[in-house]
C-alpha cells in the first residue's frame, strides 16, 4: 500500500478485492482498521498541503459513499469509526449549512457550557462559517492533535443538538398543527448528541493510545 500513498485520495480497487461485498465480516473489519491506520499515519508523518487539501475535499469529489464503503460499518469507538463520523459531520454541514448554522447559533444562546469555545466557529456563525469550521476540523485530523480535532467536532455537534432541541420546542409551541416538524428537529438533535458522544469517546481513547 505504501506505493500508493502519493495519491491518497484514490484507493486502488485491488486493495479491497475480497473485502467489499465479501462474506467475512472479520476481514472487512480488519480492512477498515488497516486502511484507516495507514492513511492517518502516512499523511500525519508527511502532511503535504496538497494531499491534505485533497483528503479534506475527498467526499466533495467522490461522494460520501466512497468513505462509507471503507469505514461506515466499523465500531463507533474505533479509528475507522472516528474518521467516518468526521467525514459524515462535514458532509451533513455541507449539505445543509443553513440549518446547521441556525441550530449552532441557537445552541450557543441556550447552552451553558464551553462547547462553543471548544468548537471554535467564527462569530457571527453563518453557513460559510460552519463550512469553514468543518474543513478546519478535518484538516486538523491530518495535521494537528487528532484528539483535539475529535473534541472540536463533538463540541460542534453538542451545540447544534442543543439548538435543534430548542427549535423543536419552538415548533411545538407555535406549529401544533404540524407536529412532524418538531419531531424531525428532535431526531436531528438526538442524532447529533449521539455523534458527539461517539466522537468524544474516540478522543478519550486516542489520548490513552487505545483507539484502534
Amino acid at each position: 500500500m505504501a506505493a500508493d500513498f502519493h495519491r491518497p485520495t484514490r484507493f486502488p480497487p485491488a486493495l479491497f478485492d475480497g473485502f467489499i461485498g465479501g462474506d467475512d465480516p472479520a476481514r472487512l473489519n480488519r480492512a477498515a482498521h488497516d486502511t484507516a491506520a495507514a492513511l492517518l499515519a502516512r499523511v500525519r508523518a508527511n502532511p503535504d498541503p496538497e494531499i491534505v487539501a485533497r483528503l479534506t475535499a475527498y467526499t466533495d469529489l467522490h461522494g460520501i459513499d466512497a468513505i462509507a464503503e471503507l469505514w461506515a460499518g466499523s465500531s463507533a469507538k474505533s479509528l475507522p469509526g472516528a474518521l467516518w463520523r468526521i467525514y459524515l459531520l462535514r458532509t451533513l454541514i455541507g449539505q445543509d449549512a443553513e440549518a446547521l448554522s441556525l441550530a449552532y447559533r441557537r445552541g450557543a444562546e441556550v447552552s451553558h457550557t464551553i462547547d462553543q469555545v471548544v468548537a471554535g466557529a467564527a462569530s457571527p456563525t453563518g453557513p460559510e462559517e460552519v463550512r469553514e469550521l468543518a474543513d478546519r476540523v478535518l484538516h486538523g485530523v491530518f495535521t494537528g492533535d487528532f484528539a483535539v480535532a475529535l473534541e472540536r467536532a463533538a463540541a460542534f455537534a453538542r451545540v447544534s443538538a442543543a439548538g435543534f432541541t430548542s427549535l423543536a420546542d419552538d415548533a411545538d409551541a407555535t406549529d401544533a398543527a404540524h407536529p412532524e416538524r418538531s419531531g424531525a428537529l428532535t431526531r436531528r438533535a438526538l442524532r447529533l448528541t449521539e455523534l458527539a458522544d461517539e466522537l468524544g469517546a474516540c478522543a478519550r481513547l486516542w489520548r490513552r493510545d487505545a483507539l484502534d
